[in-house]
């Protein structure tokens, strides 16, 4: 894909075992795939927007949608990231990068999933190594927050890996019950004291950097 009226899809941003990349639509449909068979026990539910709560078909379509809807939506001042995760070439998740305000607040949001198969396997610390790396280093964020069910110990244990700390905790009504999501917060500081576990390569960023609403770095 030609990526010079929306440079996005020229970004990468690589660790040793990872590739995060905006999807083309065979990825996108790759991707889709990968949600339609499953990305959790249908008994829990780990995401405060129960959106897996729908038949297989209707899970990859709404992917679909949702990462199309992030680019025909993105404004500087409110945007959405939606990366494919691949690993050895196929696509194995989503890690999305979410922003309101970045140039004012200079604060961002993560979330991701992985596909069923491809968890257990230390790609959700990776993953989100290297969407922190994109943010504080490429974009020069001051903060990235974060949440998790209280009783979802892998992704909380994510959190902790890369440097998060808890920032409170909040109240949600999911599939019609009361559940309480841990806010998490990692700072620039503590990002740099954990940065050097996971190294991360960005490409193709300075093209975008006006779509992000964010200042070049400091030489």
């Amino acid at each position: 894909m030609d990526p010079h009226f929306w440079p996005l899809y020229g970004l990468r941003v690589r660790t040793p075992r990872l590739e995060l990349r905006l999807p083309d639509l065979p990825r996108l449909d790759e991707l889709a795939a990968v949600a339609a068979e499953g990305v959790h026990d249908p008994a829990e539910m780990p995401f405060s927007v129960p959106w897996t709560d729908v038949t297989p078909e209707e899970r990859g379509r709404g992917t679909f949608q949702h990462v199309l809807r992030t680019v025909a939506e993105w404004r500087p001042e409110d945007w959405t990231l939606s990366l494919a995760v691949l690993h050895e070439g196929a696509v194995i998740g989503r890690q999305d990068l979410t922003a309101r305000e970045f140039a004012v607040t200079g604060e961002a949001q993560t979330g991701s999933w992985l596909g069923l198969a491809h968890q257990g396997r230390g790609f959700g610390t990776e993953m989100r190594a290297a969407v922190a790396h994109l943010a504080f280093e490429g974009l020069g964020a001051h903060g990235l927050t974060s949440g998790a069910m209280v009783e979802n110990g892998r992704s909380l244990a994510v959190s902790r890996r890369l440097g998060y700390r808890p920032d409170g905790l909040e109240t949600v009504a999911v599939r019609g019950t009361a559940r309480t999501v841990q806010r998490l917060r990692l700072d620039r500081a503590a990002w740099a004291e954990h940065r050097a576990a996971i190294p991360v390569e960005v490409s193709g960023l300075e093209p975008c950097r006006t779509l992000f609403g964010a200042p070049r770095p400091a030489p």
